[in-house]
C-alpha cells in the first residue's frame, strides 16, 4: 500500500453507494477522511479511511469495529453545531492541503444542501481546489478570486450557480455561451446548462463563492480499477 499523501485530502460522507466512476476519480495515494457512516461506504467500495470522524451515530458497529484497529477515530458529542461531514472538512483543511475533494451521496435533500454548502465556509478559502462528487455529479468550487481551467468531456453540460450568495466578475470561455464579468445572483439559474464546445474551459470569479457542476476528463494518479 502506498503511503498518503496529505496534499490531497478526499473526505467521504453521505448515504449513498459510491458509484464506480467516482471510486475510480479517487486518488490511490490520497489521504481519505470519513464522516461517520460515509466509513461503510468507502469500506463497501474497498477504500480504506485513514481518519474516521463524527458522532458515530451512523457508522455500522462493524465498520467501527475496523477503524478502531486500522485508523484514527475522532469522536464528537451528537450535542454538536457541525455536521459530520462540516467536521471532516475542517480537519482536513487544518492539514493545510492543496486539494480537497468531497465524495458522497444520500436521500435527505436537506444533508445534501449542507454538505455541498460546507465547500463554501470560509476556512476552505484558502485551498488551491475544491471539488466533490455528489450523487455521481462531479462540482468545482472556486472562492474568489480564482480562475480555474476545468478539462472537460466536449459537448457535456455545464453549470454556474451561485450557491453561497451573490457572485460578482463571473467569466466563462470555451463554452457556448460565454460570460465576461458577469453577475450571478444566489441561487438562480442564469448560468445553468451550458455546452463545453473545447476540453478545457475557463472559469472565474472575482468576488464570492462560485459553483461548476461539469463532466471531467479523467485525470492521471487515480484508481485504474
Amino acid at each position: 500500500m502506498n503511503e498518503p499523501s496529505k496534499r490531497h485530502i478526499v473526505v467521504i460522507s453521505g448515504a449513498t453507494a459510491l458509484a464506480d466512476r467516482v471510486v475510480a476519480a479517487i486518488p490511490e495515494t490520497g489521504f481519505v477522511v470519513a464522516a461517520d457512516g460515509g466509513l461503510d461506504r468507502a469500506l463497501a467500495a474497498g477504500i480504506e479511511p485513514d481518519v474516521l470522524i463524527g458522532d458515530l451515530d451512523s457508522v455500522s458497529d462493524d465498520a467501527l469495529a475496523w477503524a478502531r484497529e486500522h485508523a484514527l477515530v475522532v469522536a464528537h458529542s451528537a450535542d454538536k453545531d457541525l455536521t459530520d461531514t462540516e467536521l471532516a472538512l475542517s480537519f482536513a483543511a487544518d492539514r493545510v492541503p492543496d486539494r480537497i475533494t468531497l465524495v458522497g451521496g444520500g436521500d435527505r435533500l436537506d444533508h445534501s444542501i449542507a454538505a455541498i454548502g460546507a465547500l463554501g465556509a470560509p476556512m476552505l478559502a484558502g485551498v488551491a481546489r475544491l471539488d466533490g462528487w455528489w450523487d455521481g455529479q462531479h462540482l468545482e468550487v472556486l472562492h474568489a478570486p480564482r480562475r480555474r481551467v476545468q478539462r472537460v468531456q466536449v459537448e457535456s453540460i455545464l453549470s454556474l450557480l451561485a450557491l453561497h450568495g451573490r457572485c460578482a466578475g463571473v467569466s466563462i470561455t470555451g463554452a457556448r455561451w460565454t460570460l465576461d464579468r458577469a453577475d450571478l445572483e444566489a441561487g438562480v439559474g442564469h448560468g445553468i446548462s451550458n455546452l463545453a464546445l473545447v476540453d478545457a474551459i475557463g472559469v472565474a470569479v472575482e468576488a464570492g463563492v462560485l459553483t461548476l457542476f461539469d463532466d471531467p476528463l479523467p485525470e492521471e494518479g487515480i484508481h485504474q480499477g
